[in-house]
């Protein structure tokens, strides 16, 4: 024999059939809607619900609970707590069908203003999205410290902005730009010689790219992973790690390109030099003129110019010995660098070029040619010479410290100004170190 209900929010509940979960749903969004989303919100545990419902109230509950509970049933509290009003017959409740109607209406209404409220400006979302691509498209323009605070604020706000929305379509977009933010993050603490932060910080990146669904940044992100591994002297790391990348759907041609280039320099690590050679004819291809939202659509540092690739080629083909296409390689960076204009070129990739050059002619002796490969190397700003550079300018050294150089002043003065480039870096001055690795970047 089922017992009459003791208060009205017990009739209420039956009208909705709504069990306990239903009931704490609602009342966390209500209570999200009046206070804003966060940790002080008034609950209802499941006990408490039952006291509720069961006529055992001892006294009222907090001041927030009772107007999320009136906000919902639009009842005063007073009267949620109190026995149901009945009609002449005890047994028949005053609440008609125009009353469940009524009641299900501003139910409906409250749930969707709920999600109304926790949704942001698409005008918001437009700017962060510009945000990310102005970053990435500067981040060559710009000293690598000055675009890790811009980075980091800027993941700062994606971040809030994520927490004030339950829209999905939003969602997924915030989660794609902190992604695109915290690649950036990876690339800067790269540069300024931390390689454990850049490590931790493009698994990040990947850890948002796979949340998204968004497998362009998943793949940038492991190739970041791939060239750390291998200046972490771990090139068969590195190489799993490439191929690993190009899997992945959804790519363009540039995103095929880097990844090609990366894969060869891993194995250029291993000693494997048609593999080498192979991938290095592999990023040279025209593709099939596919394009991605991520290295097409934005750019800039998830880019890969056509100098960048000749770059990295030239360090490749360092690392296997051959001098001639190392020379060649690094010319034709050289020549499609000039044709940018002025306020574009890549500071770093002028600089590596220029001593990818120089190394290719050292390997045959050619000190004065070195002397004027480097001329461009010496032009790149403090705050610009970034890791990758910095290992070039110290293989350099290295090279211009052999025995068969001692006695000749060029060698040596080279050397001292090496040094000196080496000392005045971004990376030295704030504390950072020049990596102890086996690679030159890409």
């Amino acid at each position: 024999m089922r017992h009459p209900p003791k208060t009205l929010l017990k009739v209420l509940v039956d009208q909705r059939k709504w069990r306990y979960t239903d009931f704490e749903r609602t009342f966390n969004a209500t209570a999200a809607k009046l206070f804003g989303k966060g940790t002080r919100n008034p609950t209802v545990g499941e006990t408490q619900f039952r006291r509720w419902t069961g006529g055992k109230l001892k006294g009222y509950p907090g001041p927030d609970t009772c107007r999320a509970l009136e906000a919902m049933f639009d009842v005063p509290v007073a009267d949620l707590f109190a026995p149901p009003p009945v009609a002449a017959d005890p047994g028949v409740h005053t609440f008609t069908m125009e009353d469940e109607i009524a009641m299900t209406a501003r139910e409906a209404q409250d749930d969707a203003g709920a999600i109304a409220s926790v949704s942001i400006s698409d005008t918001i979302i437009d700017q962060l999205r510009d945000d990310a691509v102005s970053l990435a498209r500067e981040y060559h323009e710009r000293p690598v410290f000055e675009m890790w605070r811009r980075a980091q604020r800027l993941r700062r706000e994606m971040e809030e902005q994520r927490d004030l929305t339950r829209v999905p379509a939003q969602e997924q977009e915030l989660l794609v730009l902190s992604g695109q933010s915290v690649a950036l993050l990876a690339v800067a603490a790269f540069d300024l010689g931390s390689l454990a932060g850049a490590r931790r910080l493009a698994r990040t990146a990947a850890l948002y790219g796979e949340s998204a669904r968004f497998e362009p940044l998943i793949a940038y992100a492991e190739g970041c992973l791939a060239y750390i591994a291998y200046f972490s002297a771990e090139p068969s790391r590195a190489l799993s790690l490439a191929h690993r990348a190009l899997t992945r759907g959804g790519l363009g041609d540039v995103a095929t390109r880097r990844l090609r280039a990366i894969e060869g320099r891993a194995h250029a690590h291993l000693g494997d030099t048609v593999s080498a050679r192979r991938a290095i004819r592999l990023s040279q291809e025209d593709g099939y003129g596919h394009r991605d939202d991520l290295h097409d659509g934005v750019g800039g540092e998830f880019g890969f110019t056509a100098e960048r690739l000749a770059m990295s080629n030239s360090s490749t083909a360092l690392l296997i010995g051959d001098g001639v296409q190392a020379e060649a390689a690094a010319r034709q960076a050289l020549t499609l660098i000039q044709t940018r204009p002025s306020g574009s070129r890549s500071a770093a990739v002028l600089g590596s070029a220029a001593a990818d050059l120089a190394l290719a002619r050292l390997m045959s002796d050619d000190v004065d040619g070195a002397a004027v490969a480097l001329e461009p190397l010496w032009t790149v700003p403090g705050e610009q010479r970034a890791t990758g550079l910095l290992t070039r300018a110290a293989r350099l050294r290295r090279l211009l410290s052999q025995p068969r150089f001692h006695g000749s002043p060029l060698p040596a003065e080279l050397s001292e100004r090496i040094e000196t480039f080496i000392q005045s870096s971004a990376a030295r001055q704030i504390g950072g170190g020049l990596p102890e690795v086996l690679a030159l970047e890409a």
